[in-house]
């Protein structure tokens, strides 16, 4: 199980690299430019994946609910900067720290109980949180795609397959 979860989160790492190659291709306005959508631009988009990365991470690190949510305060005051580059090298930095939280954990099918005071405890193991993180992240890349076509600007193909393709 640990290979299969360390792959699904690779994917996952590829995949927002390939929007960062993309965006950075077009113009300036796309990323920023406000549109009705579930999000109100791009930029928003990028912004809410990485502070959900960034607290899943807590989470599956261990920290306590008051932890985590010091963890969100930190990680809004980091994007405060919210540019392209600057998102890109905070995802980049994220990545390092996911590495490093697989080499530490080891067996990543262990339980762990979270604690939430609305939704209550949940025992589960931490590969099924990464594959939780995965399926966020590539529904929201999805709606990245529908803000770029509602620009006038091709997506990306970020499909899992095409991530095989290119690891094989």
């Amino acid at each position: 199980m640990g290979n299969r979860t360390k792959q699904e989160y690779d994917y996952h790492q590829w995949a927002n690299n390939r929007f960062f190659e993309h965006l950075v291709e077009l113009p300036d306005k796309v990323y920023e430019k406000e549109i009705q959508s579930v999000f109100s631009s791009v930029a928003e988009v990028i912004v809410h994946i990485y502070q959900t990365d960034g607290m899943w991470l807590s989470v599956m690190s261990g920290d306590s609910f008051e932890e985590t949510m010091s963890v969100i305060d930190q990680l809004k005051e980091r994007v405060a900067d919210r540019s392209l580059g600057h998102m890109q090298q905070l995802y980049t930095e994220l990545a390092k720290e996911y590495k490093t939280f697989f080499d530490d954990c080891g067996d990543l099918s262990k339980v762990i109980s979270i604690n939430h005071p609305k939704y209550g405890s949940l025992e589960t193991p931490v590969a099924d949180l990464v594959k939780h993180v995965v399926n966020h992240g590539t529904y929201h890349r999805g709606n990245i795609t529908a803000m770029l076509r509602q620009q006038g600007q091709a997506g990306v193909p970020t499909d899992y397959i095409f991530y095989l393709y290119e690891i094989a």
